[in-house]
């Protein structure tokens, strides 16, 4: 059985609680008669009285008493789910992030996000793929490009920066590195990185012989930075992933001198309709803070 038109239902529910075409008016903001329309309408699709219409007052019919508490309990239902489903998207921040700047940047620094907001779960997808929020469950999201996408705000991180890193002991098997040319003494991870070949020509070295193979690839910054902490070879890394561990003496920048990839930046990106989330407007605040302060 097709069910009648849920604004009729919605109406009897109230007329039926309040017992009062006039209450029931003016809590779901009509005029009396279109409540007593809706009423009308209803009965017209059930075949049956709901209400006795008397000079002041309306009482349900045999028909309309019971049907009554299973609307009320269907509505409270909907209610309930409706308010547990607007408490859950409110406690939870799904960030949709690249998986390097996951691990190597956010992730040591969301425990100063959720001390300060320990009322809000956190939960990241970490992924290379450019997510659609139209249609994917994501608050905010890390990308890396330009920062020119249509319908969303975006606040510049910082540059996709790279320089070669090394641990000190692989240095020292070459008596360290004093000069851009030292590196090609080594095995470089991921030669086909076009990293490399811009780096070198910012050096001055156009054509640099790569020692390593070309068809090796970790996929992912991370992976190649877990490589190059484990002695296997050279890394083209960006230099603010890896501040911690060249503080801690685990990596060296042997130069100051790094490569751009044009107008290519690290952004945080969230809709421009859900800028006054608020949630977001905290995540957003604290991730400005966090760079502010570095």
């Amino acid at each position: 059985m097709q069910l009648p038109p849920l604004s009729a239902i919605r109406v009897f529910e109230a007329a039926a609680r309040h017992g009062n075409f006039t209450k029931a008016a003016e809590e779901l903001g009509m005029t009396q008669a279109a409540v007593s329309y809706q009423i009308k309408l209803l009965e017209e699709r059930i075949g049956a009285l709901l209400f006795l219409r008397k000079s002041r007052q309306v009482m349900l019919t045999e028909i309309g008493a019971r049907l009554s508490p299973a609307i009320s309990e269907a509505f409270d239902l909907m209610r309930a789910a409706i308010a547990a489903t607007r408490e859950n998207a409110d406690g939870v921040l799904t960030i949709s992030t690249i998986p390097t700047f996951a691990a190597n940047w956010l992730v040591p620094r969301l425990g100063s996000f959720q001390l300060a907001h320990p009322a809000l779960a956190v939960r990241l997808q970490a992924t290379r793929d450019m997510i659609d929020f139209s249609r994917q469950p994501a608050d905010v999201g890390i990308r890396s490009g330009s920062g020119k996408w249509p319908g969303l705000i975006s606040h510049r991180i910082f540059a996709a920066e790279f320089s070669p890193m090394l641990t000190p002991a692989l240095a020292a098997t070459i008596g360290g590195i004093k000069t851009p040319a030292d590196l090609l003494k080594l095995p470089l991870i991921d030669t086909g990185d076009y990293w490399w070949k811009l780096w070198f020509r910012a050096v001055g070295i156009q054509e640099p012989n790569l020692l390593g193979d070309p068809r090796s690839r970790f996929g992912d910054q991370h992976l190649e930075g877990r490589a190059v902490l484990a002695g296997m070879g050279v890394g083209i890394l960006t230099p603010a992933f890896y501040q911690n561990e060249i503080k801690q003496g685990q990596l060296i920048q042997p130069f100051d001198i790094t490569g751009a990839d044009g107008d290519h930046f690290y952004w945080l990106v969230y809709p421009e309709v859900r800028r006054n989330v608020p949630k977001i407007r905290a995540f957003r605040d604290w991730m400005l803070g966090q760079l502010s302060d570095a």
